[in-house]
């Protein structure tokens, strides 16, 4: 094999020349046509623009609010508690561990999987099979 003989795996695509003359096929005009808005520099319209009548963004209802005051918990499952090394866990546990990314309002344990370990944990909010197998397996559930 050669510095020569290799071949590139992208296609190469000519850059277009417009303006260079008729035998181009873009050349005068350079592809734009004759007048009209989008041919001058600058020209064109705004995306969602439907010619001055009302854009369909506007003309469809509004529905729903968004709740200002909405608390945004992070979901933990008992399989992601097994990951865990902790022996009391909580949110601060599980951000240093990077088994979550954040903390947001605090934390919920889910019941989703097993929990193989007696462990101590802390969170806003259990749901009852996730209560029910962290105390089956020796745990402790505390809410704060």
């Amino acid at each position: 094999m050669e510095l020569g003989s290799i071949k590139s795996r992208t296609k190469k695509v000519t850059r277009r020349r417009v303006g260079r003359g008729p035998g181009s096929g873009l050349g005068k005009t350079s592809g734009r046509g004759h007048k009209g808005q989008k041919a001058r520099t600058g020209g064109g319209v705004r995306r969602g623009f439907e010619g001055g009548q009302t854009p369909l963004y506007r003309r469809l209802p509004k529905r729903g609010f968004t709740n200002i005051h909405a608390r945004d918990y992070v979901e933990v499952t008992l399989t992601m508690l097994n990951k865990s090394k902790a022996k009391e866990i909580t949110a601060e546990t599980l951000l240093s561990e990077g088994i979550i990314t954040k903390i947001n309002n605090g934390i919920v344990i889910l019941g989703t999987g097993n929990i193989e370990k007696s462990v101590s944990v802390k969170a806003v909010r259990f749901t009852k099979g996730a209560k029910a197998k962290i105390e089956a397996a020796g745990g402790k559930v505390e809410v704060n």
